[in-house]
């Protein structure tokens, strides 16, 4: 097995970090083998440099290596573009192609982003993997393809899986080895000695002298969270050797090359929401509104019941809880304090009236009554169209003025009001706007 520190020389891999280390010496382990290698991390540390480890240190080195970006590629070509099509498979296939899996028989495949590939492909990926077989677009013929696949993602796989974008068998298929490459914020050490890397590589391909940092940018240059990673800080050491003219590098200076330096400080951040708390007063209002239309609901629940039975004490003794919680003070109070704030603090909501029916109205139905007077059953009917009807024009007004508010635009009219742009398009036929 070769050394560790002669293959990051050869593969142009900086640092000493323990981390770093051992995810090449578990690249430098499995390379000899075919198993399929998973290497994971954030985007921009390095992890193009794991297949090309594997490759060039395992038997298939003198056999192709093809590295394909999933990510790059449309979803409407990508079978295409790994398996190959058939002449006249669709529209555009003017002759046969082979695909990256035909082309790369013998040698590696590195699959980076793999996370991005739609459901389709990884079916035909894992059929791959199991038994080398795949189909070219447009074809019945299996043909049989050996070749070794390393993959990479800045996914997190589990969650993807949960969600149902990737498959759990291709996963496990994939990572029956897994190599983590350490975010450049966990490489301190490393920092530094990459930016003069970095700084030295350009002053000689601009033909310019070296950058040097001080003491406080140094500082300044490890604190900082690099979200880009080594990516990110290659590009500063290049902005800072092309733009500077004084080649010594102080704090106030590297600071104006790295942005968001607030936003790369860590913070605690709650993202559960409590009951009661609204991100907007679009949100408030449909509070109210929803409030508004169960209480109606309960009070059309207890007319249709006394009208039912025509005992308004068997009704109010069945329902004593849901007539205390309807008109107790305590909760007209809340209701009216909630009407109130929408109003003071949403510019899109109109005056509501809130009307309290005394208890003494489910007392006004005769008791000995035993069948309800046709009249009744208008008057349920009546309660319910004018519900709806409240409702529906509250929700015509709300998309009006979204719509207006945007101009016209549906989709920016849509996120206002917290629905997809299908469900207002649907709306706006509708209600004929």
């Amino acid at each position: 097995m070769e050394n560790i520190q002669a293959v990051k020389q050869r593969f142009g891999i900086i640092g000493n970090d323990p981390k770093l280390s051992r995810a090449v010496e578990k690249a430098v382990q499995v390379a000899p083998t075919d198993i399929s290698v998973l290497v994971t991390g954030e985007s921009g540390v390095g992890k193009e440099s794991i297949p090309k480890i594997i490759h060039s240190l395992s038997h298939r080195k003198h056999a192709k290596y093809i590295a394909v970006n999933c990510g790059a590629i449309p979803e409407g070509t990508i079978d295409s573009e790994l398996f190959g099509h058939e002449k006249g498979a669709f529209t555009g296939a003017t002759s046969t192609r082979s695909g990256y899996f035909e082309v790369a028989d013998g040698g590696t495949i590195f699959l980076d982003e793999v996370g991005e590939l739609p459901l389709p492909t990884q079916v035909r990926l894992l059929r791959v993997l199991e038994n080398g077989e795949f189909l070219k677009v447009g074809s019945s013929q299996i043909q049989k393809t050996d070749v070794r696949i390393v993959a990479a993602t800045n996914v997190k796989m589990v969650e993807a899986i949960n969600k149902g974008k990737f498959r759990e068998d291709l996963y496990y298929r994939l990572s029956t080895v897994e190599i983590n490459l350490p975010a450049l914020r966990a490489r301190s050490e490393d920092i530094h000695l990459l930016f003069r890397k970095f700084a030295s590589d350009f002053a000689q391909k601009y033909k310019m002298p070296t950058i040097r940092l001080d003491e406080a940018a140094t500082d300044l240059l490890l604190k900082y969270r690099w979200s880009g990673n080594i990516r990110q800080l290659r590009n500063v050491a290049e902005q800072v050797s092309v733009l500077e003219q004084n080649r010594s590098i102080n704090y106030e200076t590297l600071r104006h090359y790295l942005p968001d330096m607030g936003a790369n400080l860590p913070a605690v951040v709650n993202t559960k929401k409590s009951e009661g708390d609204f991100s907007s007063e679009r949100e408030i209002l449909y509070k109210v509104l929803f409030d508004m239309k169960r209480d109606v609901n309960d009070l059309k629940k207890l007319t249709l019941e006394l009208m039912k039975t025509g005992s308004a004490a068997k009704v109010k003794e069945e329902n004593s809880s849901l007539i205390n919680k309807i008109y107790s003070e305590e909760e007209n109070e809340k209701t009216l304090a909630s009407f109130v704030e929408t109003e003071t603090t949403s510019p899109h909501t109109s005056d509501v009236e809130v009307i309290n029916i005394p208890e003494v109205a489910l007392e006004t139905y005769d008791a000995g009554q035993n069948e309800p007077k046709k009249d009744n059953y208008h008057f349920a009917e009546e309660i319910e169209e004018e519900e709806n009807l409240s409702l529906q024009q509250k929700e015509l007004e709300l998309i009006k003025k979204s719509l207006e508010k945007y101009q016209g635009k549906r989709k920016d009219a849509a996120d206002e009001l917290g629905i997809s742009e299908r469900t207002l398009y649907r709306k706006i036929k509708q209600y004929n706007l």
